[in-house]
């Protein structure tokens, strides 16, 4: 729908206004806050994208990931019942396999996600994206984190961008497509919001903030923007797409401002794993030590938890 796209116009001051108010929001304190960040824990894409990874941390991270939050502090909670894991693990296509087979020897379902398509840069050929996307769906991965080609974007290539996002939302297959923006490149907001509209026109399961590779990753004003995209394609077709911010996430409070941003933007019913996502590859550890807090009533020292 070109002619949606045509009409796209973003009062970046009233965006800016609307995300400095954001900032001061209070944020949530005592059972309230540890009943936040549990809710965030399940929404966490627990990530390690690094040159070093190796079978070993992969493991690692993806026994963290059924175990996120320490078993006795869980239990003073009287939540070590209720099946509190993270959405996913993320890693890179060459290392699905390692977090697959990790998982089954914990006895875990959780999802297994990898980037792909060119990531982080997109300047890749399509032809290898493509095939890159089939190899990851081949190895194990449940869920695909592909990156847009952000020329397409900056030179107005409309069609192009969505020919190409369709052609990897059919290679994903089964698997559940998220689409990375890489807002920070994108040049302007009202780009923002006509990207996430592309995306979604051309069937992403999610559009994400960023790869954790930019200069800028979330910021709130693109969340908004973003945010107010999947408002109005879900006003317009009556389909629910997810919204994942990532990059830059690396503290308690910061995971229950965006939970607090989605349930303003989107409501409640979109505070859940299959329509909301925080990629962090360091926030578990924060939110684990303010839940060693509320439970004790002291710092977490660096044997208290080790695994975070």
């Amino acid at each position: 729908e070109l002619g949606w796209i045509s009409k796209v116009h973003v009062n970046r001051p009233a965006v800016v206004r609307h995300a400095e108010q954001i900032k001061k929001w209070r944020t949530v304190k005592g059972n309230w806050q540890a009943a936040w960040l549990l809710k965030a824990v399940t929404c966490i894409d627990l990530t390690t994208l690094s040159g070093d990874d190796t079978p070993s941390n992969v493991g690692r991270l993806c026994f963290k990931a059924k175990h996120p939050i320490r078993e006795d502090l869980l239990k003073a909670l009287d939540m070590h019942d209720k099946g509190i894991t993270v959405a996913a693990v993320c890693v890179y296509p060459a290392r699905v396999t390692d977090a697959v087979n990790a998982l089954k020897a914990v006895a875990c379902n959780i999802p297994v996600a990898s980037v792909a398509a060119g990531f982080p840069s997109g300047q890749t050929p399509l032809e290898i994206k493509l095939a890159e996307i089939k190899l990851a769906v081949q190895y194990g991965a449940r869920e695909i984190d592909i990156v847009i080609s952000r020329t397409l974007v900056l030179t107005g290539q409309w069609e192009d961008l969505y020919e190409e996002i369709r052609q990897c939302r059919e290679a994903c297959g089964e698997a559940h497509m998220k689409t990375i923006l890489a807002t920070g490149e994108l040049g302007c907001l009202a780009n923002v919001y006509k990207a996430s509209m592309i995306a979604m026109m051309a069937g992403s399961d999610f559009i994400k903030t960023s790869t954790g590779k930019e200069v800028e990753n979330a910021t709130f004003p693109v969340g908004v923007v973003m945010m107010r995209a999947i408002k109005d394609f879900y006003w317009q077709t009556g389909n629910k797409v997810g919204f994942k911010p990532a990059g830059g996430i690396r503290t308690a409070n910061d995971a229950i401002t965006w939970l607090m941003l989605v349930k303003e933007e989107l409501g409640v019913e979109w505070l859940t794993p299959e329509l909301f996502r925080l990629g962090a590859s360091s926030l578990l550890e924060d939110i684990e030590k303010q839940i060693f807090y509320h439970v004790t009533g002291s710092c977490a020292l660096q044997h208290d938890l080790a695994m975070a």
